[in-house]
């Protein structure tokens, strides 16, 4: 199953986009196939003019839509999810995430902006018809320690929620893939 990582944060060196790493890594020891989409790295002019016929836009579009899961992180900023993804989330279709499952990961400075996740960006991905949005996962920065020896560091509670996150997603897709009809290969069926 494709999981796509949707990276919202204008940092590349964010505590953001380090967890979305380590949240990608533990998928893929799952079995899963993780494709990453940096928003920053799209064409700021497209982007902000909603021009989905830019190359690069098209292309990131129709990642998601060929994805299985979303995986989608951003950092809090004034108690609302960043805006570069939400342009991005602009432009796709009105049922963009149909069937698909997410998963919605965050970062900020402090509790305080916990519920961002739930009264901010959860109702615009309900609104692309997601299939199943998964338990947020949200992280104050102190939680996150970065080691240039040992990568990232989880706070307990943060690893827990993530392992909790991650396997189940995993187990979603699982069962998605049961549920799906299966492709007969026209050299091996039977007349």
């Amino acid at each position: 199953m494709t999981v796509i990582l949707i990276s919202g944060s204008p940092s590349p060196a964010s505590s953001g986009a380090r967890l979305l790493h380590h949240i990608g890594a533990c998928l893929a020891s799952h079995g899963h196939e993780c494709i990453r989409l940096q928003v920053r790295d799209l064409p700021a002019a497209a982007l902000l003019h909603g021009d989905g016929s830019d190359p690069a836009i098209a292309r990131a579009l129709a990642q998601v839509e060929a994805a299985d899961a979303v995986v989608i992180a951003t950092p809090i900023y004034q108690a609302s999810f960043a805006g570069i993804l939400k342009c991005f989330l602009d432009l796709l279709p009105q049922e963009g995430l149909d069937g698909k499952l997410v998963l919605p990961v965050a970062t900020g400075g402090s509790q305080s902006h916990l519920l961002a996740l739930d009264y901010a960006l959860r109702p615009v991905l309900s609104a692309l018809a997601a299939r199943f949005i998964l338990p947020s996962i949200y992280a104050a920065s102190s939680q996150l320690v970065w080691h240039a020896e040992d990568g990232l560091q989880l706070d307990a509670p943060i690893a827990s929620r993530v392992t909790r996150g991650v396997e189940q997603l995993s187990a979603e897709l699982f069962a998605l893939a049961l549920r799906r009809p299966r492709q007969l290969d026209p050299l091996t069926a039977i007349a």
